[in-house]
């Protein structure tokens, strides 16, 4: 009997949240619109995202499961407030979208540790990521200019994730271990 050998659903999460991150950070910095943003925040962020979690599902990783789920309606839903906004149905403030990041933080925050037990490149990306949240809140409560910085910071996971894509496609194709993702910062037992 042969094993059909499946895909890792994890090189498509990755690549839609690194993407739709480096397309919001490119907006907060005043390079591009919303509009590419909006898009591939339904399409890739969002819907791709969701659909590699299912998959990270059957194939019993529940992290990947419930993080590319997560982000994948964290992407969605950011689209729906944005779309929401401009036809004018029902805007959200500027601390309505703060509580919104609030609630994305603290979730975050549980996905940040158990990002600790599996290698350094995901804990890179959640730490950025984290620390971007954190930035984006305050911005959103008082403190504006550091949208900026959580620009940057999340400009950095969001190359942590596309190298995370990276080691796993370059290095199944080679055969070898060309990019390394590192160990787990924390190790039990």
């Amino acid at each position: 009997m042969s094993t059909i050998k499946l895909g890792n659903p994890a090189v498509v999460g990755l690549s839609g949240f690194g993407l739709t991150t480096l397309l919001l950070q490119f907006h907060n910095l005043g390079w591009c619109g919303l509009g590419p943003v909006v898009a591939m925040g339904f399409v890739f962020g969002g819907l791709a995202q969701l659909v590699a979690g299912f998959m990270e599902q059957k194939t019993g990783n529940n992290f990947g499961f419930a993080a590319f789920s997560s982000y994948g309606a964290f992407w969605i839903g950011l689209g729906f407030i944005w779309i929401l906004n401009h036809l004018e149905i029902y805007t959200s403030s500027k601390t309505d979208v703060g509580y919104y990041l609030i609630a994305w933080t603290l979730l975050t925050a549980i996905f940040w540790v158990g990002s600790l037990f599996i290698h350094t490149a995901m804990a890179f990306t959640f730490t950025t990521l984290l620390i971007g949240f954190i930035l984006l809140d305050l911005a959103h409560f008082g403190f504006p200019d550091l949208t900026t910085v959580a620009a940057y910071v999340l400009i950095a996971c969001a190359l942590g994730a596309w190298y995370m894509m990276a080691a796993t496609i370059i290095n199944e194709v080679s055969g070898k271990q060309l990019l390394k993702v590192g160990k787990p910062l924390v190790k039990v037992n």
